[in-house]
């Protein structure tokens, strides 16, 4: 699951963000930082999906 959430990080991070925490600060930093620029949105997306434990 969590390649699937990297590649929704890649093509929209907010969303990739959204799916690995749901509605916290970290979706709403990466709503900033992908509208600052794309790659800072990209590269945080990342960061929380691969340092978060998923809810399942």
């Amino acid at each position: 699951m969590d390649l699937i959430r990297i590649i929704f990080a890649i093509i929209l991070p907010p969303l990739g963000v959204f799916l690995q925490v749901g509605l916290g600060k970290h979706f709403w930093l990466n709503i900033l930082l992908t509208l600052l620029g794309y790659i800072p949105g990209i590269v945080h997306a990342v960061w929380v999906i691969a340092r978060t434990p998923s809810h399942a």
